[in-house]
């Protein structure tokens, strides 16, 4: 039969789960990150390609309409790219934070861990002081016979 839970097998156990926790949504934070930061890469890649576009097209000869609206698309893009560049610089606030509540949790497991090992070691030298005492009275009591059968 198991003994029942307690208190501190219990916060344990619930230090245990709140660090995975932390350590799943750490995880979504950087694949969050890394999503931005491809997005931006590829911002980057189609803005430079778009850009080479313009250019060849000015040395060809281009409409002055058109010119204008390579520029505002461009523009539109360079917009884009400092939204998804804010949004990298926000993301990575929330690794940070996701990296600092991991750590926090890790630490609080560990300080129960600590109070779970020593409470096993005190129950183990409380058992083997039970165990030398038990003892002692045995062999105190055999003595005790022994003296007595001896006085008869």
């Amino acid at each position: 039969m198991s003994k029942p839970p307690n208190t501190l097998d219990t916060l344990l156990e619930l230090a245990r789960s709140a660090c995975d926790r932390a350590g799943d949504t750490l995880r979504q934070e950087r694949r969050d990150a890394q999503q931005i930061e491809a997005r931006i890469g590829a911002l980057e890649q189609y803005r430079q390609e778009y850009l080479e576009r313009l250019q060849q097209a000015m040395a060809r000869g281009i409409d002055p309409v058109l010119v204008d609206n390579y520029r505002r698309f461009l523009a539109s893009l360079d917009s884009a790219l400092d939204s998804a560049r804010n949004a990298l610089a926000a993301q990575h606030e929330k690794v940070e934070g996701g990296i600092r509540h991991w750590h926090n949790a890790r630490r609080r497991v560990a300080s129960y861990d600590t109070l779970a090992s020593r409470r096993v070691l005190q129950q183990a030298v409380l058992e083997q002081r039970a165990e030398l005492r038990a003892s002692d009275e045995l062999v105190t009591g055999r003595l005790a016979r022994r003296q007595a059968q001896r006085g008869r």
